[in-house]
């Protein structure tokens, strides 16, 4: 099928309060909004349609949850276009910051003027089923015209290639952000190099990890209690250096019936986290400090 054809279905419209109280500032560090495309068109290249997914529906949903702050992250289907980030931003009303894709046509005063609009990190996709090889020629032109900025350098990577580049991300240093457990499976997770590899990591003083996209996991098969298990060996490594996201509005989700509730998705934190304290991190110190938000 062209990937162009492939359509995910919408979040759930009707999110539901969680079952813990959220701490004050609580922060969704990984979110998307698509659209709508009539204002702001999607790329022609692309691997996915997504249904219109505006600002004023993430808002909506994170002010039923009880998310203040937020980190939105400009999607591959918008190419490197980032007016709906910065209408998004203006909208939000100081509530959110951005975080641009990598791209290495901005000079520095591109990413001085970035900053001064809510610009706070960068993000490499470096999965190869998005269309993301690993680019170490990139990464260094990138990063060199980020100077002193306090930017985030945030990595999607494939778990064999976090285990093969260990040493370049080793080197980077601005803060330095895994995704999605580092793509590292649950199935097999204290045996998996990667993870070993990810843990070693985090022993850095500017390596952070995101404990999100557990529900894409999920709906690939992957255990429940496996999950917990490795957030939780994660946040004992690094207790002040792990974020958490919803990545709404999960958009890889091709099943009706399958879409998670987002009160639902925020209640595995309780599940990472027990302790309210290690909960209150997660959710509201760790990325205030990382991202510098009010």
């Amino acid at each position: 099928m062209d990937a162009k054809l492939k359509v995910p279905f919408p979040p759930d419209p009707n999110p539901r309060k969680p079952r813990f109280a959220l701490p004050p500032g609580t922060c969704d560090t990984h979110f998307h909004v698509f659209g709508p495309p009539e204002v702001f068109p999607y790329v022609e290249r692309r691997q996915y349609t997504p249904p219109a997914a505006p600002i004023e529906h993430y808002l909506s949903m994170a002010k039923t949850i009880g998310m203040s702050r937020g980190v939105l992250v400009v999607p591959a289907v918008h190419g490197f276009e980032n007016e709906v980030m910065h209408d998004a931003l203006a909208k939000a009303e100081g509530r959110l910051v951005g975080m641009i894709r990598a791209n290495a046509d901005l000079t520095e005063a591109d990413n001085r003027a970035l900053h001064a609009r809510g610009v706070r990190g960068i993000r490499f996709n470096f999965v190869r089923g998005l269309g993301g090889d690993f680019d170490s020629g990139l990464m260094g032109r990138v990063l060199a015209r980020l100077k002193d900025l306090p930017w985030a350098v945030d990595f999607h990577i494939e778990a064999e290639l976090l285990v093969e580049h260990a040493e370049l991300l080793r080197r980077i240093d601005k803060p330095v952000v895994i995704d999605h457990f580092g793509q590292v499976s649950s199935r097999n997770w204290q045996n998996d190099p990667a993870f070993r590899v990810l843990l070693d990591l985090m022993g850095l003083p500017n390596m952070w990890v995101k404990v999100s996209g557990a529900d894409r996991r999920l709906y690939a098969g992957e255990r429940y209690e496996d999950l917990v298990a490795m957030a939780r060996a994660l946040i004992a490594r690094a207790p002040d250096r792990v974020i958490w996201g919803t990545d709404w509005p999960h958009a890889y989700v091709y099943e009706a019936g399958r879409q998670i509730n987002d009160g639902a998705l925020i209640d595995f934190v309780a599940d990472y986290a027990p302790d309210e304290t290690a909960r209150r991190k997660i959710l509201a110190d760790n990325p205030a400090r990382l991202f510098g938000l009010r």
